[in-house]
């Protein structure tokens, strides 16, 4: 059990909710690359644009009980990813709209591992 979260939290759950917290703080997860592309302030297409992965499921919910003191602005949290041969530190931000976790997958990590929008990923995450 993590030592981070409050103890009565831990037997709310697991004595009134049935619920017990994931111990696991490594999850793999595989979905579709997508694009978000954003607006001038005139409304116009910027040329800005930012590629994410979708962590939804179990994998968003373990990140989510994992998180209590691993956060950040706007409710991010600090992850290490691996996606094939390269890995690196960032922040997952919640989504509202799919009741999961955004993954942005910099310009860097795609080159090097030839992927880009549409592309099916399989990526490791750990807190």
């Amino acid at each position: 059990m993590d030592d981070d979260l409050d103890p009565e939290l831990i037997r709310f759950l697991r004595e009134e909710l049935g619920h017990e917290l994931p111990s696991a703080r490594e999850w793999t997860f595989t979905g579709p690359l997508w694009i978000w592309k954003g607006k001038a302030a005139d409304g116009k297409p910027s040329p800005m644009s930012w590629h994410f992965l979708t962590i939804t499921g179990d994998v968003a919910a373990g990140i989510r009980a994992a998180a209590p003191g691993r956060s950040a602005a706007w409710g991010s949290v600090y992850v290490k990813v691996t996606l094939g041969g390269t890995a690196w530190a960032t922040s997952v931000f919640p989504s509202k709209d799919v009741g999961g976790y955004l993954l942005p997958v910099k310009a860097a990590v795609r080159k090097k591992e030839g992927v880009g929008e549409g592309d099916v990923v399989t990526v490791e995450l750990s807190l």
